[in-house]
Protein backbone atom coordinates (compact mmCIF):
# COMPACT_ATOMS: atom_id res chain seq x y z
CA UNK A 1 0.00 0.00 0.00
CA UNK A 2 1.32 3.44 -0.97
CA UNK A 3 1.91 5.49 2.20
CA UNK A 4 1.36 8.86 0.47
CA UNK A 5 -1.96 7.65 -0.94
CA UNK A 6 -2.99 6.50 2.54
CA UNK A 7 -2.07 9.87 4.06
CA UNK A 8 -4.14 11.70 1.44
CA UNK A 9 -7.07 9.41 2.13
CA UNK A 10 -6.89 10.17 5.83
CA UNK A 11 -6.82 13.92 5.19
CA UNK A 12 -9.83 13.68 2.86
CA UNK A 13 -11.67 11.57 5.41
CA UNK A 14 -11.00 14.13 8.15
CA UNK A 15 -12.28 16.96 5.94
CA UNK A 16 -15.32 14.90 4.94
CA UNK A 17 -16.19 14.42 8.60
CA UNK A 18 -15.25 17.92 9.75
CA UNK A 19 -17.58 19.91 7.49
CA UNK A 20 -20.84 18.06 8.31
CA UNK A 21 -19.86 17.76 11.96
CA UNK A 22 -19.39 21.52 12.22
CA UNK A 23 -22.68 22.15 10.43
CA UNK A 24 -24.60 19.77 12.70
CA UNK A 25 -22.88 21.17 15.81
CA UNK A 26 -23.79 24.75 14.89
CA UNK A 27 -27.39 23.82 14.07
CA UNK A 28 -28.01 21.61 17.12
CA UNK A 29 -25.62 23.37 19.54
CA UNK A 30 -24.19 19.97 20.45
CA UNK A 31 -20.60 21.13 20.31
CA UNK A 32 -19.19 17.78 21.41
CA UNK A 33 -19.74 16.61 17.80
CA UNK A 34 -16.69 18.65 16.81
CA UNK A 35 -14.52 16.28 18.83
CA UNK A 36 -14.90 13.59 16.15
CA UNK A 37 -12.93 15.37 13.40
CA UNK A 38 -10.51 16.62 16.04
CA UNK A 39 -9.92 13.03 17.12
CA UNK A 40 -9.32 12.03 13.49
CA UNK A 41 -6.84 14.88 13.10
CA UNK A 42 -5.02 13.91 16.29
CA UNK A 43 -5.00 10.29 15.18
CA UNK A 44 -3.43 11.24 11.86
CA UNK A 45 -0.79 13.38 13.58
CA UNK A 46 -0.04 10.60 16.07
CA UNK A 47 0.35 8.09 13.25
CA UNK A 48 2.92 10.34 11.62
CA UNK A 49 4.63 11.29 14.91
CA UNK A 50 4.01 8.54 17.50
CA UNK A 51 7.03 9.53 19.59
CA UNK A 52 5.40 12.91 20.29
CA UNK A 53 2.27 11.26 21.70
CA UNK A 54 4.32 8.77 23.70
CA UNK A 55 6.45 11.61 25.10
CA UNK A 56 3.29 13.45 26.14
CA UNK A 57 2.10 10.37 28.02
CA UNK A 58 5.36 10.06 29.94
CA UNK A 59 5.37 13.77 30.77
CA UNK A 60 1.81 13.72 32.09
CA UNK A 61 2.11 10.45 34.03
CA UNK A 62 3.45 12.00 37.27
CA UNK A 63 1.04 14.96 37.17
CA UNK A 64 -2.12 13.04 36.26
CA UNK A 65 -4.95 13.00 38.78
CA UNK A 66 -8.04 10.94 39.53
CA UNK A 67 -11.34 12.22 38.17
CA UNK A 68 -14.77 10.70 38.80
CA UNK A 69 -17.59 11.19 36.33
CA UNK A 70 -19.94 9.36 38.71
CA UNK A 71 -19.85 6.93 41.63
CA UNK A 72 -19.36 4.07 39.17
CA UNK A 73 -17.11 5.68 36.56
CA UNK A 74 -13.74 7.30 37.11
CA UNK A 75 -10.43 7.66 35.31
CA UNK A 76 -7.00 9.24 35.53
CA UNK A 77 -6.54 12.44 33.54
CA UNK A 78 -4.87 13.08 31.21
CA UNK A 79 -2.75 9.94 31.11
CA UNK A 80 -5.45 7.26 30.78
CA UNK A 81 -6.98 8.66 27.55
CA UNK A 82 -3.43 8.95 26.22
CA UNK A 83 -2.81 5.29 27.14
CA UNK A 84 -5.89 4.30 25.18
CA UNK A 85 -4.81 6.30 22.13
CA UNK A 86 -1.27 4.93 22.19
CA UNK A 87 -2.56 1.37 22.60
CA UNK A 88 -4.76 1.72 19.51
CA UNK A 89 -1.83 3.28 17.64
CA UNK A 90 0.53 0.48 18.68
CA UNK A 91 -1.84 -2.27 17.55
CA UNK A 92 -2.45 -0.47 14.26
CA UNK A 93 1.31 -0.26 13.78
CA UNK A 94 1.65 -4.00 14.38
CA UNK A 95 -0.97 -4.71 11.73
CA UNK A 96 0.24 -2.14 9.20
CA UNK A 97 4.01 -2.53 9.64
CA UNK A 98 4.66 -6.23 9.06
CA UNK A 99 8.36 -5.88 9.76
CA UNK A 100 7.63 -4.45 13.18
CA UNK A 101 5.44 -7.42 13.96
CA UNK A 102 8.11 -9.90 12.93
CA UNK A 103 10.79 -8.03 14.89
CA UNK A 104 9.14 -8.64 18.26
CA UNK A 105 10.90 -11.42 20.07
CA UNK A 106 7.90 -13.65 20.65
CA UNK A 107 9.94 -16.67 21.76
CA UNK A 108 11.70 -14.84 24.57
CA UNK A 109 11.03 -16.63 27.91
CA UNK A 110 10.35 -13.34 29.69
CA UNK A 111 7.71 -12.44 27.12
CA UNK A 112 6.21 -15.94 27.38
CA UNK A 113 5.96 -15.60 31.17
CA UNK A 114 4.32 -12.21 30.75
CA UNK A 115 1.79 -13.48 28.20
CA UNK A 116 0.95 -16.54 30.33
CA UNK A 117 0.26 -14.30 33.33
CA UNK A 118 -2.00 -12.06 31.23
CA UNK A 119 -3.64 -15.02 29.50
CA UNK A 120 -4.63 -16.70 32.77
CA UNK A 121 -6.60 -13.58 33.76
CA UNK A 122 -9.32 -14.53 31.28
CA UNK A 123 -10.21 -17.60 33.38
CA UNK A 124 -11.07 -15.72 36.61
CA UNK A 125 -12.73 -12.97 34.56
CA UNK A 126 -15.10 -15.50 32.99
CA UNK A 127 -15.92 -16.97 36.43
CA UNK A 128 -15.93 -13.67 38.32
CA UNK A 129 -18.27 -12.88 41.20
CA UNK A 130 -18.44 -9.32 39.86
CA UNK A 131 -18.32 -9.65 36.04
CA UNK A 132 -18.81 -5.95 35.27
CA UNK A 133 -15.95 -4.88 37.52
CA UNK A 134 -13.74 -7.60 36.09
CA UNK A 135 -14.53 -6.45 32.56
CA UNK A 136 -13.49 -2.90 33.48
CA UNK A 137 -10.30 -4.38 34.94
CA UNK A 138 -9.58 -6.17 31.65
CA UNK A 139 -10.10 -3.02 29.59
CA UNK A 140 -7.81 -0.97 31.84
CA UNK A 141 -5.18 -3.72 31.78
CA UNK A 142 -5.29 -3.69 27.96
CA UNK A 143 -4.29 -0.06 27.56
CA UNK A 144 -1.78 -0.22 30.40
CA UNK A 145 -0.02 -3.08 28.61
CA UNK A 146 -0.40 -1.42 25.21
CA UNK A 147 1.01 1.94 26.31
CA UNK A 148 3.81 0.85 28.64
CA UNK A 149 4.78 -2.58 27.36
CA UNK A 150 3.98 -2.81 23.66
CA UNK A 151 4.61 0.80 22.59
CA UNK A 152 8.19 0.92 23.99
CA UNK A 153 8.98 -2.32 22.13
CA UNK A 154 8.00 -0.58 18.91
CA UNK A 155 9.34 2.94 19.33
CA UNK A 156 11.94 2.86 22.11
CA UNK A 157 14.99 1.29 20.51
CA UNK A 158 17.88 3.76 20.56
CA UNK A 159 19.90 5.17 23.44
CA UNK A 160 18.92 8.72 22.49
CA UNK A 161 15.22 7.95 22.58
CA UNK A 162 15.56 6.11 25.85
CA UNK A 163 17.32 9.03 27.50
CA UNK A 164 14.73 11.40 26.02
CA UNK A 165 11.85 9.41 27.50
CA UNK A 166 13.53 9.07 30.88
CA UNK A 167 13.81 12.85 31.02
CA UNK A 168 10.15 13.15 29.96
CA UNK A 169 9.10 10.94 32.86
CA UNK A 170 11.39 11.89 35.70
CA UNK A 171 11.84 15.66 35.26
CA UNK A 172 8.13 16.30 35.98
CA UNK A 173 8.36 13.89 38.92
CA UNK A 174 11.40 15.72 40.27
CA UNK A 175 9.61 19.08 39.92
CA UNK A 176 6.60 17.65 41.75
CA UNK A 177 8.89 16.48 44.56
CA UNK A 178 10.25 20.02 44.93
CA UNK A 179 6.75 21.52 44.94
CA UNK A 180 5.65 18.97 47.52
CA UNK A 181 8.63 19.77 49.73
CA UNK A 182 7.76 23.48 49.61
CA UNK A 183 4.08 22.81 50.37
CA UNK A 184 5.01 20.42 53.17
CA UNK A 185 7.41 22.97 54.64
CA UNK A 186 4.46 25.35 54.93
CA UNK A 187 2.79 22.69 57.12
CA UNK A 188 5.89 22.28 59.25
CA UNK A 189 6.67 18.88 57.68
CA UNK A 190 3.97 17.35 59.86
CA UNK A 191 3.08 13.69 59.51
CA UNK A 192 -0.65 14.40 59.62
CA UNK A 193 -0.50 16.66 56.55
CA UNK A 194 1.71 14.55 54.29
CA UNK A 195 -1.16 12.91 52.38
CA UNK A 196 -2.75 16.31 51.78
CA UNK A 197 0.27 18.08 50.30
CA UNK A 198 0.77 15.40 47.63
CA UNK A 199 -2.73 15.84 46.24
CA UNK A 200 -4.26 16.05 43.65
CA UNK A 201 -1.47 14.32 41.77
CA UNK A 202 -1.18 11.38 44.17
CA UNK A 203 -3.92 9.65 46.12
CA UNK A 204 -1.80 9.55 49.27
CA UNK A 205 1.78 9.62 50.50
CA UNK A 206 2.19 5.88 49.85
CA UNK A 207 1.69 6.23 46.08
CA UNK A 208 3.84 9.38 46.09
CA UNK A 209 6.74 7.71 47.89
CA UNK A 210 6.48 4.54 45.78
CA UNK A 211 6.89 6.48 42.54
CA UNK A 212 9.48 8.84 43.98
CA UNK A 213 11.78 6.05 45.13
CA UNK A 214 12.12 4.82 41.53
CA UNK A 215 13.72 8.17 40.71
CA UNK A 216 16.83 7.40 42.79
CA UNK A 217 18.23 4.54 40.64
CA UNK A 218 17.64 6.64 37.52
CA UNK A 219 19.47 9.63 39.01
CA UNK A 220 22.35 7.39 40.05
CA UNK A 221 22.50 5.93 36.54
CA UNK A 222 22.53 9.34 34.86
CA UNK A 223 25.07 10.64 37.38
CA UNK A 224 27.53 7.92 36.35
CA UNK A 225 27.36 9.12 32.75
CA UNK A 226 27.57 12.86 33.59
CA UNK A 227 30.75 14.93 33.51
CA UNK A 228 29.66 17.38 36.20
CA UNK A 229 28.34 15.35 39.08
CA UNK A 230 27.63 18.05 41.67
CA UNK A 231 24.25 18.91 40.13
CA UNK A 232 23.17 15.30 40.16
CA UNK A 233 24.44 14.92 43.73
CA UNK A 234 22.19 17.82 44.72
CA UNK A 235 19.22 16.25 42.92
CA UNK A 236 19.83 12.92 44.69
CA UNK A 237 20.00 14.70 48.05
CA UNK A 238 16.71 16.51 47.37
CA UNK A 239 14.96 13.28 46.40
CA UNK A 240 16.28 11.58 49.54
CA UNK A 241 14.91 14.47 51.58
CA UNK A 242 11.55 14.21 49.83
CA UNK A 243 11.46 10.49 50.54
CA UNK A 244 12.28 11.04 54.19
CA UNK A 245 9.49 13.57 54.61
CA UNK A 246 7.03 11.31 52.81
CA UNK A 247 6.95 9.34 56.10
CA UNK A 248 6.28 6.14 54.14
CA UNK A 249 7.69 3.17 56.01
CA UNK A 250 7.25 0.88 53.01
CA UNK A 251 9.36 3.13 50.76
CA UNK A 252 12.09 3.37 53.39
CA UNK A 253 12.18 -0.41 53.70
CA UNK A 254 12.14 -0.72 49.90
CA UNK A 255 15.24 1.47 49.62
CA UNK A 256 17.14 -0.75 52.05
CA UNK A 257 16.03 -3.91 50.27
CA UNK A 258 16.87 -2.27 46.92
CA UNK A 259 20.45 -1.69 48.09
CA UNK A 260 20.71 -5.31 49.21
CA UNK A 261 19.27 -6.41 45.85
CA UNK A 262 21.94 -4.45 43.97
CA UNK A 263 24.68 -6.12 46.00
CA UNK A 264 23.15 -9.55 45.37
CA UNK A 265 22.84 -8.79 41.66
CA UNK A 266 26.52 -7.92 41.43
CA UNK A 267 27.52 -11.30 42.89
CA UNK A 268 24.90 -13.25 40.87
CA UNK A 269 22.72 -14.12 43.87
CA UNK A 270 19.66 -11.95 43.22
CA UNK A 271 17.43 -14.79 41.99
CA UNK A 272 18.57 -17.04 44.85
CA UNK A 273 17.74 -14.29 47.32
CA UNK A 274 14.27 -14.00 45.78
CA UNK A 275 13.64 -17.73 46.16
CA UNK A 276 14.86 -17.68 49.78
CA UNK A 277 12.51 -14.81 50.63
CA UNK A 278 9.57 -16.71 49.11
CA UNK A 279 10.41 -19.82 51.12
CA UNK A 280 10.74 -17.77 54.30
CA UNK A 281 7.37 -16.08 53.78
CA UNK A 282 5.65 -19.39 53.01
CA UNK A 283 7.11 -20.86 56.21
CA UNK A 284 5.87 -17.92 58.28
CA UNK A 285 2.36 -18.14 56.84
CA UNK A 286 2.18 -21.90 57.45
CA UNK A 287 3.38 -21.44 61.03
CA UNK A 288 0.77 -18.77 61.74
CA UNK A 289 -1.97 -20.88 60.17
CA UNK A 290 -1.30 -23.97 62.27
CA UNK A 291 -3.88 -24.28 65.07
CA UNK A 292 -4.98 -20.71 64.28
CA UNK A 293 -1.84 -19.40 65.94
CA UNK A 294 -2.42 -15.95 64.41
CA UNK A 295 -5.30 -15.39 66.85
CA UNK A 296 -2.79 -15.26 69.71
CA UNK A 297 -1.47 -11.98 68.29
CA UNK A 298 -4.83 -10.24 67.96
CA UNK A 299 -4.54 -6.64 69.22
CA UNK A 300 -6.69 -4.69 71.64
CA UNK A 301 -9.34 -2.86 69.63
CA UNK A 302 -9.04 0.26 71.82
CA UNK A 303 -5.29 0.63 71.30
CA UNK A 304 -5.23 0.34 67.50
CA UNK A 305 -5.64 4.01 66.66
CA UNK A 306 -4.17 6.57 64.30
CA UNK A 307 -1.24 8.54 65.74
CA UNK A 308 -0.84 12.11 64.41
CA UNK A 309 2.83 12.26 65.46
CA UNK A 310 5.19 10.12 63.40
CA UNK A 311 7.29 9.06 66.43
CA UNK A 312 4.16 7.62 68.04
CA UNK A 313 3.11 6.13 64.73
CA UNK A 314 6.50 4.39 64.34
CA UNK A 315 6.42 3.11 67.91
CA UNK A 316 2.91 1.75 67.44
CA UNK A 317 4.06 -0.05 64.30
CA UNK A 318 6.61 -2.31 65.94
CA UNK A 319 4.33 -2.76 68.97
CA UNK A 320 1.56 -4.03 66.71
CA UNK A 321 -0.82 -1.23 67.70
CA UNK A 322 -0.79 0.89 64.55
CA UNK A 323 -4.24 0.96 62.98
CA UNK A 324 -3.01 0.73 59.38
CA UNK A 325 -0.84 -2.31 60.14
CA UNK A 326 -3.55 -4.14 62.10
CA UNK A 327 -6.12 -3.33 59.41
CA UNK A 328 -3.80 -4.96 56.89
CA UNK A 329 -3.73 -8.11 59.02
CA UNK A 330 -7.54 -7.96 59.22
CA UNK A 331 -7.82 -8.02 55.44
CA UNK A 332 -4.95 -10.45 54.89
CA UNK A 333 -6.65 -13.00 57.12
CA UNK A 334 -9.83 -12.57 55.11
CA UNK A 335 -7.78 -13.02 51.95
CA UNK A 336 -6.31 -16.34 53.08
CA UNK A 337 -9.76 -17.62 53.98
CA UNK A 338 -11.02 -16.53 50.55
CA UNK A 339 -8.19 -18.45 48.86
CA UNK A 340 -9.27 -21.60 50.72
CA UNK A 341 -12.78 -21.03 49.37
CA UNK A 342 -11.77 -20.59 45.71
CA UNK A 343 -8.14 -21.66 45.21
CA UNK A 344 -8.18 -22.18 41.42
CA UNK A 345 -9.92 -19.30 39.68
CA UNK A 346 -10.39 -16.95 42.61
CA UNK A 347 -13.24 -14.49 42.95
CA UNK A 348 -12.42 -12.51 39.80
CA UNK A 349 -10.38 -9.34 39.22
CA UNK A 350 -11.56 -6.21 41.07
CA UNK A 351 -13.90 -8.28 43.25
CA UNK A 352 -12.16 -8.17 46.64
CA UNK A 353 -13.98 -5.17 48.13
CA UNK A 354 -17.44 -6.50 47.39
CA UNK A 355 -16.75 -10.06 48.61
CA UNK A 356 -14.29 -10.02 51.52
CA UNK A 357 -16.42 -9.08 54.52
CA UNK A 358 -17.92 -12.54 55.24
CA UNK A 359 -14.37 -13.92 55.52
CA UNK A 360 -13.02 -11.44 58.08
CA UNK A 361 -12.15 -12.32 61.67
CA UNK A 362 -13.61 -9.96 64.32
CA UNK A 363 -10.53 -10.35 66.56
CA UNK A 364 -8.52 -8.14 64.18
CA UNK A 365 -11.22 -5.59 63.50
CA UNK A 366 -10.20 -1.92 63.81
CA UNK A 367 -12.08 1.36 63.87
CA UNK A 368 -11.44 1.81 60.11
CA UNK A 369 -12.67 -1.66 59.15
CA UNK A 370 -15.85 -0.18 57.70
CA UNK A 371 -13.51 0.77 54.82
CA UNK A 372 -15.06 4.07 53.70
CA UNK A 373 -12.45 4.51 50.94
CA UNK A 374 -13.30 1.10 49.40
CA UNK A 375 -9.64 0.07 49.37
CA UNK A 376 -8.51 -3.50 48.85
CA UNK A 377 -6.28 -5.97 50.63
CA UNK A 378 -3.01 -3.92 50.69
CA UNK A 379 -0.87 -6.77 49.41
CA UNK A 380 -0.71 -7.24 45.64
CA UNK A 381 0.62 -10.80 45.85
CA UNK A 382 -2.21 -11.88 48.14
CA UNK A 383 -4.71 -9.89 46.08
CA UNK A 384 -3.62 -11.79 42.98
CA UNK A 385 -4.24 -15.12 44.70
CA UNK A 386 -7.65 -13.99 45.96
CA UNK A 387 -8.89 -12.61 42.65
CA UNK A 388 -7.03 -14.83 40.15
CA UNK A 389 -6.48 -17.99 42.15
CA UNK A 390 -3.27 -19.72 43.15
CA UNK A 391 -2.32 -20.31 39.47
CA UNK A 392 -2.51 -16.55 38.91
CA UNK A 393 -0.21 -15.95 41.88
CA UNK A 394 2.27 -18.62 40.74
CA UNK A 395 2.40 -17.13 37.25
CA UNK A 396 3.00 -13.66 38.68
CA UNK A 397 5.76 -14.96 40.96
CA UNK A 398 7.32 -16.73 37.97
CA UNK A 399 7.19 -13.49 35.97
CA UNK A 400 8.71 -11.57 38.87
CA UNK A 401 11.54 -14.09 39.13
CA UNK A 402 12.11 -13.96 35.35
CA UNK A 403 12.48 -10.18 35.53
CA UNK A 404 15.16 -10.50 38.21
CA UNK A 405 16.91 -13.30 36.31
CA UNK A 406 17.20 -11.32 33.07
CA UNK A 407 18.19 -8.13 34.85
CA UNK A 408 21.03 -10.05 36.50
CA UNK A 409 22.02 -11.88 33.32
CA UNK A 410 22.12 -8.74 31.17
CA UNK A 411 24.20 -6.97 33.82
CA UNK A 412 26.84 -9.71 33.71
CA UNK A 413 26.86 -10.38 29.95
CA UNK A 414 26.27 -7.08 28.13
CA UNK A 415 29.29 -5.29 26.72
CA UNK A 416 28.04 -1.69 26.99
CA UNK A 417 28.47 -0.35 30.52
CA UNK A 418 25.47 2.00 30.44
CA UNK A 419 23.19 -0.87 29.38
CA UNK A 420 24.56 -3.06 32.15
CA UNK A 421 23.85 -0.32 34.68
CA UNK A 422 20.39 0.17 33.22
CA UNK A 423 19.62 -3.53 33.64
CA UNK A 424 20.81 -3.32 37.24
CA UNK A 425 18.65 -0.25 37.80
CA UNK A 426 15.60 -2.03 36.39
CA UNK A 427 16.24 -5.01 38.65
CA UNK A 428 16.53 -2.78 41.72
CA UNK A 429 13.40 -0.80 40.79
CA UNK A 430 11.37 -4.00 40.34
CA UNK A 431 12.57 -5.31 43.71
CA UNK A 432 11.58 -2.05 45.39
CA UNK A 433 8.19 -2.15 43.68
CA UNK A 434 7.80 -5.70 44.98
CA UNK A 435 8.48 -4.54 48.54
CA UNK A 436 5.97 -1.68 48.48
CA UNK A 437 3.41 -3.95 46.83
CA UNK A 438 3.80 -6.42 49.67
CA UNK A 439 2.25 -3.71 51.86
CA UNK A 440 0.04 -2.18 49.16
CA UNK A 441 -1.58 -3.10 45.85
CA UNK A 442 -0.31 -0.49 43.42
CA UNK A 443 0.32 -2.51 40.26
CA UNK A 444 -3.18 -1.59 39.09
CA UNK A 445 -2.51 2.16 39.49
CA UNK A 446 -1.27 4.39 36.69
CA UNK A 447 1.73 5.67 38.65
CA UNK A 448 3.20 2.28 39.61
CA UNK A 449 1.71 -0.25 37.20
CA UNK A 450 3.12 1.75 34.30
CA UNK A 451 6.65 1.47 35.68
CA UNK A 452 6.27 -2.26 36.25
CA UNK A 453 5.18 -2.95 32.65
CA UNK A 454 7.82 -0.57 31.34
CA UNK A 455 10.54 -2.45 33.22
CA UNK A 456 9.61 -5.70 31.47
CA UNK A 457 9.61 -4.01 28.07
CA UNK A 458 13.02 -2.40 28.60
CA UNK A 459 14.56 -5.71 29.67
CA UNK A 460 13.28 -7.35 26.50
CA UNK A 461 14.85 -4.58 24.42
CA UNK A 462 18.16 -4.82 26.26
CA UNK A 463 18.30 -8.59 26.03
CA UNK A 464 17.65 -8.60 22.28
CA UNK A 465 20.49 -6.14 21.86
CA UNK A 466 22.73 -8.25 24.07
CA UNK A 467 22.11 -11.31 21.93
CA UNK A 468 22.65 -9.41 18.70
CA UNK A 469 19.11 -9.95 17.44
CA UNK A 470 17.98 -6.35 17.49
CA UNK A 471 19.09 -5.57 13.92
CA UNK A 472 15.59 -5.07 12.63
CA UNK A 473 14.09 -2.54 10.29
CA UNK A 474 12.83 -0.49 13.18
CA UNK A 475 14.29 2.64 11.60
CA UNK A 476 11.43 2.48 9.11
CA UNK A 477 9.01 3.39 11.89
CA UNK A 478 8.47 7.16 12.39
Amino acid sequence: MNLARTNNSVVLLALAVLVPALAIAIYSEHWWLVTLPIAIGLGFFSWKHPVVLLSLLWITLPVSFEYSFSDQLGTDLPDEPLMLGITVLAFCCLVYQNRVFSSLYWKHPLLICFMCWLGWMFVPILLSETPLRSLKFLLAKTWYVGAFFLAPLIWLRSRERLIHFLYCLFIPLFVLALITLVRHAGEGFSFSSVSEVVQPYFRNHVVYSAMLMTLLPVLLLVRQQANRKWGWNLAIALVCGALYFSFARGAWLALIVGLIAYLLLRIRLLLYGYVMVLLLLISVFIWLKQDNRYLQYAPDYKTTIFHPEFSEHWQATYQGKDVSTVERFYRWIAGFRMIEEKPIAGFGPASFYSTYRPYTVPAYRTWVSNNPHKSTIHNYFLLTAVEQGIPGLLLFLLLFGAILYYAERIYHTHQANWKRQMAAGIGVIVVMLGVVNFWSDLIETDKIGSLFFLSISLLLILDRERSGRSRTHIERIP
